[in-house]
């Protein structure tokens, strides 16, 4: 098993695959991490995707990993979103690299996953980018706006002034719609999908997820195995060995057909 710590454009990522796919086009999982963490933090998730026959690229976030600066968590909590838009963008450069690199094709089959922050991501990908063929969701929210409200109310009822102007925030709302899945759910267009997530996490409510799922499984009722969620009732915000494992195999399972 390859592990290359590369630079593709700005981004510092860590390629995963196996020797003797290098050069080839196979599949690929793009695995986003979560806020405060680092791409080498899921080798876990590449490990197993690798094995089995994928290439896994793990970027750095903007300002986490090799790209920090040095930044406290309240510094950086206020950058959030501007943390996860700079994501999204940045998995379209990361499919731009591989069509550069040779490693893909245009009907190449690509997977995009993340915890936590990363799938967050991944949701906000689901909604703007229809070359995403399955993806894994652990831990994520869809409802961008009502996730960014509820954030800032939970700040300033800590009595904490937030330096944004009401101006400002609402230009951050609209710009937040143009990604929340809640309000475009169409979307999805049958693409699989895997959910796991905590009942006990107190850091992205489980509920507003399982609702989204609940309200879309309908549109899945032909076909309800591309449409999954795995549910921890003990659970808090981490994901368990089982949930880990399930999603590899599932988005496997879909990147092989």
């Amino acid at each position: 098993m390859n592990v290359e710590n590369e630079r593709w454009g700005h981004i510092p990522l860590l390629h995963v695959y196996k020797e003797s796919l290098r050069e080839q086009q196979v599949p690929v999982v793009i695995f986003l991490h979560g806020f405060t963490s680092a791409k080498e933090h899921n080798l876990h998730y590449a490990y197993q995707l690798a094995e089995k026959g994928f290439r896994v690229l793990l970027p750095d976030a903007h300002l986490h990993g090799e790209r920090q600066e040095n930044l406290d968590e309240i510094q950086l909590s206020l950058r959030f979103w501007e943390i996860i838009l700079t994501s999204i963008e940045e998995v379209a450069m990361l499919r731009e690299q591989l069509i550069e690199r040779n490693l893909i094709m245009d009907h190449t089959k690509i997977g995009l996953a993340g915890t936590s922050m990363g799938g967050i991501e991944t949701l906000g990908c689901l909604n703007v980018y229809p070359w995403i063929d399955t993806a894994a969701v652990m831990m994520g929210s869809p409802g961008y706006v009502h996730l960014a409200k509820a954030q800032m109310a939970q700040y300033e009822a800590r009595g904490f002034k937030l330096p944004i102007t009401d101006v400002e925030r609402m230009q951050m709302f609209d710009t937040l719609r143009k990604f929340d899945l809640t309000l475009n759910p169409s979307a999805l267009n049958g693409r699989p999908v895997f959910f796991w997530h905590g009942v006990q996490d107190n850091v992205v409510p489980y509920e507003p997820t399982f609702n989204f799922f609940n309200a879309l499984k309908k549109s899945y009722v032909h076909d309800p195995e591309r449409f999954q969620f795995m549910t921890d009732k003990s659970a808090g915000h981490a994901v368990s060995r089982k949930g880990m494992l399930e999603s590899t195999s599932f988005i496997a399972h879909y990147l092989s057909q």
